[in-house]
């Protein structure tokens, strides 16, 4: 693991205490108690400021950089595709990693952002906006696009709007986990690899189950830069089977 990820790891308590003895700043006033909160965090995190000064759309894509970090999912050559994707960070991640964006000599991937909302495009990456990744139309897009190709990665780290209640945004995520298997079972190559986002829970066990019906191994991974509060965790699933046709 690089020195980032470590000294994030040790210095991450007194980061926070730093920021708490930082002037609580003026645009808090006359937000709701909620908004404060959110603000007040984003200051002491240190991956927010990390992610200003190398250029990331969002924090999440430091945990994308640790997964592949420590399992080696992404590299040059390979094709990925990132559902629902917006803002664009991890398909920034893997843009770079795979080199789709033909910056580095060797092999150069390709990399598809997919999101129901729109997003700017990402140099080196074809980005679908206003696109539901499991629609027929969707994926009759992309196939044309990959020309019949398969993918090698499929990444997700889909959430809903939280809602606070644990067992709905429980339920609410693993249906769209779900939804990201349903596609990955219809994209992947042989051997390929999913990663996907969901909120721990009771259903959680279950997931991984089905997973291993599909992929000879599953991991789950909680990254450095997941927040202390959250129970944010990913399946890492590899070496997809593929489906039988008989």
């Amino acid at each position: 693991m690089n020195s980032f990820y470590k000294s994030i790891r040790l210095t991450r308590s007194v980061h926070t205490c730093r920021a708490l003895l930082k002037e609580t700043p003026q645009n808090l006033k006359g937000k709701k108690h909620s908004s404060q909160i959110w603000l007040m965090r984003q200051l002491r995190d240190p991956y927010v400021e990390k992610a200003k000064q190398e250029n990331y759309r969002c924090r999440s894509a430091f945990k994308l950089l640790e997964i592949n970090e420590r399992f080696k999912i992404l590299s040059p050559g390979l094709t990925v595709i990132d559902c629902g994707a917006a803002p664009g960070s991890w398909t920034q991640v893997a843009t770079n990693l795979t080199n789709a964006h033909s910056k580095k000599e060797g092999p150069v991937g390709k990399v598809y952002g997919i999101d129901k909302l729109p997003f700017y495009p990402i140099e080196g990456a074809t980005t679908l906006g206003n696109m539901d990744f499991t629609s027929a139309k969707t994926q009759e897009t992309l196939y044309k696009l990959l020309q019949g190709d398969k993918v090698d990665v499929v990444l997700s780290d889909m959430a809903p709007n939280a809602s606070g209640e644990r067992h709905m945004d429980h339920y609410n995520i693993m249906l769209l986990a779900y939804s990201a298997l349903k596609f990955a079972l219809q994209i992947s190559k042989v051997d390929g690899t999913l990663v996907v986002k969901v909120w721990d829970g009771d259903k959680s066990q279950q997931f991984e189950q089905n997973l291993l019906k599909f992929y000879n191994s599953v991991k789950i991974v909680r990254p450095d830069a997941t927040r202390n509060e959250s129970t944010e965790q990913f399946f890492l699933a590899r070496g997809f089977k593929g489906l039988k046709t008989s």
